[in-house]
């Protein structure tokens, strides 16, 4: 069945309410590579219960998940060959280590790109404390439908990726994966097989199972928060980026950074093949909280 356009721009995806643990604050900090040095003050923050325990910035993107909801028959989407292209991650607030929170999903875009050109699907996710109703983060994705497209859907408007930085980078950080990361990034939601099964891995073309694009944009925001914010979790603002090669567990993610006012362009690449895996960064620190 083709994509209809007002039915998968309107689709009903399920409203999310969750009860966070602090167990899984650590378990998406442990499932990142947090907490490999047992000297580490500042990780061991991200993995260990009490009062100064923080929250992982792009937690975000595991709190109120609605599930694989393009795997619907209904969406009309050939769910096998979509993929993720883009993501971005906004934090209206530092993120809680336990409570409850509320996931709202919808279809922002729909773009049509023509018959065996495939589609481009936006989305966007706010997490809310269930508690208050304060916003706490806003998600952007997109999704590239590459078996969906010439289903007569309008051809824009396309979002714009952020420039790739020129010169050397200011700032430069290697965090390396561990063989079982997916194993463990599974863990926070998404089972996906290609992640854990070396024979569905291989169907997909790949020698052996992939991490999720997800848990690499953690590695990288890690990074950020390290060497932008000085692991200060309030003075994340905005991270966004364009995924451009898969990573193998096991592999060292090279986070390159270049510093600007207010923010930074960065890049991320496998030290291990040489390759630019996350690209188009752009971060913005968040604004100064207001006085009194």
């Amino acid at each position: 069945m083709p994509i209809h356009y007002d039915t998968l721009l309107n689709f009903p995806i399920p409203e999310i309410r969750q009860r966070l643990r602090w167990q899984d604050t650590a378990l998406y900090a442990l499932s990142l590579g947090a907490g490999q040095d047992p000297m580490d003050a500042e990780d061991l923050r991200f993995v260990t219960e009490g009062a100064a325990m923080r929250a992982l910035p792009s937690m975000a993107v595991v709190l109120g998940y609605p599930g694989f909801w393009l795997r619907d028959p209904a969406t009309g989407v050939d769910a096998v060959r979509l993929v993720h292209g883009e993501q971005s991650v906004e934090l209206h607030a530092p993120l809680p280590t336990e409570g409850e929170v509320i996931g709202r999903s919808r279809v922002t875009g729909l773009v049509d790109r023509g018959a065996g050109k495939g589609a481009l699907l936006y989305s966007e996710r706010v997490i809310l404390d269930a508690a208050t109703g304060a916003k706490l983060a806003t998600l952007g994705q997109t999704t590239f439908l590459r078996g969906d497209g010439g289903f007569g859907g309008p051809d824009g408007p396309v979002k714009k990726p952020a420039p790739e930085p020129e010169g050397a980078p200011g700032i430069v950080l290697d965090l390396p994966t561990r063989p079982e990361m997916a194993l463990l990034y599974r863990l926070n939601g998404d089972h996906n097989p290609l992640h854990s099964d070396p024979a569905i891995a291989a169907k997909a073309g790949f020698p052996r199972p992939i991490l999720h694009g997800l848990a690499t944009f953690g590695v990288v925001g890690r990074a950020l928060l390290r060497g932008v914010c000085g692991n200060d979790t309030a003075r994340f603002g905005r991270m966004d980026c364009r995924f451009s090669a898969p990573v193998f567990p096991g592999e060292t993610i090279r986070t390159e950074i270049w510093p600007s006012a207010g923010g930074a362009a960065f890049r991320a690449r496998v030290v291990e093949r040489d390759v630019v895996v996350v690209g188009n960064g752009a971060f913005r620190l968040a604004a100064p909280a207001a006085a009194g």
